[in-house]
């Protein structure tokens, strides 16, 4: 009964969803607000009819209903209950309606805005993306499908995703994905309405700067769990299901810039509008890719060739229907702001187009061994070496560019005054270098260029934020000054200390890393970078819904004794899966990072231990990336009015 309970509201969240997509446009043709405030309702309706279903799911899965074919498929009797919770999007069904739940709820953001035809018709536009969606989860991909005669158990979920890193990766990645709809509907009705203007980018910049901000901590989160649960050592593989999320990221980054124009300045509104539509459609992208059965990868859920088709279908029909709309009507948003080449506006443009042309290379690399399948048949991969090779440059250029960008005045600035305020950060960066080199030679100088033109890029926003703070000539009063900031500024400035800080981390764990690999019995000592990890004992536990060997090490560096680790591999014999589970010492400096392979007769255990540096340091960049995002997102303090400002204008 529950589970026809949540496919009835399905039915019902589809008509709420079709009667948003249509009333909102007749309300706006008519000029009549009581018909598109109707919209409103609808919205809200839908969102509560989707989170009841599910509710319903949820439930089906907490009680082990194995007359449910997805709880079948995806769960066990003897799963532990906080991983039949979070089995309920750790699948192609599941996930999908979370995918449509959250879309549901940023249409009901939407919908809590202040009246108008700019909210009705980007309602209008988040409604028949909801109904084309919810239309795929009942036909294609229903949650709620019987299986009777019910099965005795289930088929266990994927092992790799019995992890906590299931229960924060997916939902934020998709409030990232899904939270750019709201800026492509906005484009959708700034296009159709003929008016792009500050209004229309203090609108959808909030919209914006959430789905950067979780799909940050998304990425963020899905590397780390990458990094701990793969028990390779790495935090980046260029997966194409990872690129899929990277691309919309970069798009995100390069809107978030160039709406700040249109918001500042008035221009750029054509460029922006294309920038919403080409991040949305990445997102649908990566939907696509993961669950239409091309990709065989950890991240894909579905095979069925009809999901995909289905899915190709909604993805033609909103970018080829956005890029037609694009074409037809753009030419009716004129600029309004106008400035010189150096200048503000000039830097966000170098960073656009910088940003646009790494998205490039990320979709060739990714979709170009896709094409020739299908076209000739011939099976090419496209690894790190090609990624590394063309996306490294494009890299570097960005942070050069950072530093001076963010010294620029607006409208007209002068480059060479712009590098001079950036001296001091040259400075660092040459420092910084010569240590990388000093302390990482013979290993890449490349690697030890970028950290400093990190610091480069970085200590540029520093600067900036020190003049506008009056750090060295106000000192009574620089937090007082930092009261008084802008607080896009503020976070503009975090978020870049934040990438510097990524493009470190990246360095040290992705160029700087040493590793070690040998066969181990009860007694041997593997080291690397001063770290000895001696193999004490191997034990077998039993858990829950698997079987676990535990191999237990003491660990020393540079003779002093530190705190025990323990490394796992661990068996699922319903799936006949098998997981690793590293063992990770963590330091500001880097992790001391160990895994344990299967036992070779009469050899021992194959075990690789890693040395990463700085690996930390990637992922508190990218917290401070988010948070740079959110105090962007804050709304600027009420600045009480003094008895001069009372006064002034007032006649004498």
């Amino acid at each position: 009964m529950i589970a026809e309970l949540g496919n009835f509201a399905l039915i019902a969240a589809l008509m709420a969803a079709l009667w948003q997509a249509v009333f909102p446009l007749i309300g706006a043709v008519r000029q009549d607000h009581a018909v598109g405030a109707g919209s409103t309702n609808s919205a809200l309706a839908q969102l509560a009819l989707i989170a009841f279903a599910f509710g319903c799911l949820t439930i089906v899965f907490a009680q082990s209903d194995f007359s449910v074919v997805n709880v079948v498929q995806n769960s066990h009797s003897a799963k532990p209950f906080i991983y039949k919770l979070t089995g309920v999007w750790g699948n192609h069904e599941g996930s999908m309606l979370l995918w449509v739940l959250i879309l549901a709820a940023f249409g009901a953001a939407v919908a809590m805005t202040r009246d108008g035809s700019l909210k009705f018709i980007t309602l209008a536009a988040q409604g028949a993306i909801a109904a084309a969606f919810i239309a795929f989860v009942l036909f294609t991909s229903n949650p709620f499908e019987r299986m009777l005669p019910a099965a005795a158990d289930g088929m266990d979920l994927n092992p790799l995703l019995q992890d906590p890193g299931l229960i924060i990766h997916p939902p934020f990645l998709y409030l990232g994905y899904v939270g750019y709809s709201v800026t492509f509907a906005f484009a959708i009705a700034g296009l159709i309405r003929g008016r792009i203007d500050a209004e229309w980018a203090r609108a959808v910049r909030p919209f914006a700067l959430a789905a950067w901000i979780f799909l940050t901590i998304g990425i963020a989160i899905g590397s780390w769990w990458a990094y701990y649960e793969l028990g390779w050592g790495g935090f980046w593989a260029w997966d194409p299901v990872e690129n899929a999320s990277f691309m919309p990221w970069l798009a995100g980054t390069a809107f978030l810039h160039s709406v700040r124009v249109v918001e500042k300045r008035g221009a750029l509104k054509v460029w922006t509008v294309l920038l919403a539509i080409l991040a949305f459609s990445l997102s649908l992208v990566g939907t696509f890719l993961v669950r239409s059965g091309i990709l065989t990868s950890v991240h894909a859920f579905a095979v069925d060739p009809e999901r995909g088709l289905f899915i190709l279908g909604i993805l033609a029909l909103a970018i080829g229907g956005a890029l037609t709309l694009f074409a037809v009507r753009a030419g009716k948003l004129q600029a309004e702001g106008a400035f010189q080449p150096a200048s503000r506006e000039g830097a966000l443009i170098v960073n656009n187009v910088l940003l646009v042309t790494m998205t490039a290379t990320v979709f060739i690399g990714t979709f170009y061994p896709l094409f020739v399948d299908v076209l000739t048949g011939e099976r090419l991969t496209v690894g790190a070496p090609y990624f590394n090779a063309v996306f490294a440059p494009l890299t570097i250029l960005l942070l050069f560019a950072m530093a001076p960008g963010a010294v620029l005045a607006w409208k007209k600035g002068r480059l060479g005054d712009a590098f001079k305020q950036a001296t001091p950060a040259a400075g660092a960066a040459i420092v910084v270098i010569i240590i990388a080199l000093w302390m990482t030679w013979p290993k890449s100088a490349a690697a030890a260029c970028a950290a400093g033109l990190a610091v480069w890029a970085g200590g540029g926003a520093l600067i900036e934020f020190a003049r506008r703070i009056k750090l060295f000539s106000a000192p009574r009063g620089s937090l007082a000054h930092i009261v008084g900031l802008p607080r896009s500024f503020i976070g503009m400035t975090i978020a870049h200390v934040g990438i510097a800080i990524v493009v470190v981390g990246a360095m040290g764990a992705g160029v700087w890393r040493t590793e070690s690999v040998r066969l181990m019995n009860i007694g041997d000592v593997i080291s690397v970078s001063g770290y000895e990890a001696t193999l004490s004992s191997v034990n077998e536990l039993q858990g829950p819904n698997f079987v676990s060997e535990t191999a237990i090490f003491t660990l020393a560096r540079n003779g002093r004794q530190l705190a025990p680790i323990v490394a796992e591999r661990r068996y699922y014999p319903v799936r006949q899966m098998q997981t690793t589970e590293a063992a990770i010492r963590t330091t500001l400096f880097g992790d001391f990072y160990l895994s344990v392979g299967e036992r070779q007769t009469n050899a021992g255990w194959a075990v690789k231990a890693w040395y990463n540096p700085l690996v930390f340091w990637l992922w508190f960049g990218a917290g401070l990336l988010a948070m740079g995002g959110l105090v962007a997102a804050l709304p600027a303090p009420v600045r009480k009015r003094s008895s001069a400002d009372a006064t002034e204008g007032v006649p004498a």
